[in-house]
């Protein structure tokens, strides 16, 4: 090296023929710098070239974040209707792997072009010194105006960055799909060496607690009642029918075994459509008839008893621990409106209607007689009596608690399984940080609570009663 420099050096310094001549002309045009040849084209155009690089480079790295974080239900519903830039994001995101390679790609080498650039003018300014200054300075540029700053307005505003994005990146795939496809295919070997599949598109569906949060965050979107009925119709899967049933004790019907006088009483002052038959006790259902159709018949015919046998349905029965929205779908296939819930042994448990899985989406039915049958009202002094045969759901709903709804089904054998024995009247626990005290008992259950803390204002009543 030391000789051909002394050459090129000589030839500069000294009166020498055309080659060296030459040497002085390219000299000229191309002073030396510091030991390097510096090339003094204006600093214009390289700074116009490097910040348009730096653009090129922001509009890589936005539309990365944009589409990798655009709300793909929306995507795809844009996309349905028609929507071209929708059309074509969504195709570019059916291969996520392609996508990114194609972004990295263009936003690798423009990085490393700019880099380059400026090396050129930092050589040109200040020479081999200013190399590591554009070095730096370059880094916080391209990490403001290239990196931060268009992730975050992308993040913000992704649909406005992601479809016209697509546009540019649809004919680039086209036109670089040689290189995408190499660098993933090195890239995907990668991932298979880890026993990963990129062409396996994770899932998207969302899970019963995503779609309720979805609901929830849908905020004004959704009227709060339309939104109330969507909860409710997600909840319906981790509710039995045993949460809603009327209890065996509370259920109406009618026995065969009573007098005729009795039954025709009983039909005529039924609150409910459907009563069950029994005949013998309420563990032998035998048929369920509509009481209001059945009466007119029946005092004309008389014959009570074997009218009745023969206006009655067969009972449907229904297993105990099945889901209520499984429940609802039964009673739409087998065309029934209620049904007599039943435990492993066949004992009857209680009684469950199609009106009360609806009662679970929708709330009260107001026509509903049973709604007038409070189970929580206000003492004289101020606080809330509670009869203890309420179910905790309804409880939950009616005062907004907390209460545990898996284990006992009412507020007494809630009651009962913490205390462990059947309290006295008078005694004041705190059940689930809710302090009660008893006011009433009965020889095994308790009948009613006083609810001493701090009431709402308009507590929503229970109900006691059976559909029938």
């Amino acid at each position: 090296m030391e000789p051909a420099w002394n050459v090129f050096t000589a030839c500069l310094d000294g009166p020498y023929p055309t080659p060296c001549a030459q040497l002085r002309d390219s000299a000229n045009r191309f002073p030396l710098r510091n030991g390097w040849i510096v090339d003094q084209t204006p600093l214009i155009w390289p700074l116009l070239s490097l910040a348009l690089l730096i653009g090129v480079s922001a509009f890589f790295s936005g539309s990365e974040t944009a589409l990798m974080t655009m709300n793909r239900y929306r995507l795809r519903h844009k996309a349905e209707k028609g929507h071209q830039g929708a059309r074509l994001a969504q195709a570019l995101l059916e291969r996520p792997d392609r996508l990114i390679g194609l972004i990295l790609l263009g936003n690798n080498f423009t990085n490393i072009l700019a880099s380059s650039l400026a090396t050129v003018v930092a050589l040109q300014v200040g020479g081999e010194r200013a190399i590591a200054a554009a070095a730096g300075l370059l880094t916080f540029i391209v990490l403001i105006f290239a990196e931060v700053a268009p992730k975050t307005l992308a993040a913000l505003h992704p649909e406005r960055v992601a479809y016209p994005a697509a546009y540019v990146y649809t004919p680039m795939l086209r036109l670089l799909y040689p290189v995408v496809w190499s660098v993933n295919m090195v890239s995907n070997g990668l991932l298979r060496a880890l026993r990963l599949s990129p062409e396996t598109e994770p899932g998207t569906a969302l899970s019963r607690e995503e779609l309720r949060t979805v609901v929830i965050e849908a905020g004004a979107m959704i009227p709060e009642r339309s939104q109330k009925m969507l909860l409710a119709i997600l909840d319906l899967e981790k509710a039995t029918v045993e949460d809603i049933m009327i209890p065996r004790n509370e259920v109406e019907g009618i026995d065969l075994q009573d007098p005729e006088d009795e039954i025709i009483a009983t039909i005529k002052a039924a609150a409910y459509a459907r009563l069950p038959l029994f005949d013998g006790g309420i563990d032998n259902v035998i048929g369920v008839f509509h009481a209001r159709s059945a009466l007119p018949a029946v005092l004309e015919k008389g014959q009570v008893k074997e009218h009745l046998r023969e206006i009655s349905r067969t009972p449907y029965f229904v297993p105990e621990g099945t889901p209520l929205y499984q429940q609802l779908l039964n009673f739409q296939r087998e065309k029934q409106r209620v049904g007599l819930v039943v435990d492993e042994y066949g004992d009857f448990l209680g009684l469950i209607t199609l009106t009360d899985i609806l009662e679970e989406i929708v709330g009260e039915f107001t026509t509903d007689p049973a709604h007038t049958i409070s189970e929580i009202h206000r003492g004289e002094d101020g606080s809330l009596l509670i009869d203890c045969s309420i179910s905790i759901r309804e409880l939950n709903r009616a005062l907004r608690w907390k209460l545990p709804t898996r284990g006992p089904k009412t507020l007494n054998g809630l009651i009962l399984e913490y205390m462990e024995t059947i309290p006295e009247t008078g005694t004041s626990l705190k059940l689930y940080s809710y302090p009660l005290e008893i006011i009433q008992t009965g020889e095994s259950a308790v009948k009613t609570v006083k609810y001493v803390g701090k009431a709402p204002r308009s507590p929503r009543a229970g109900k006691t009663g059976g559909r029938g």
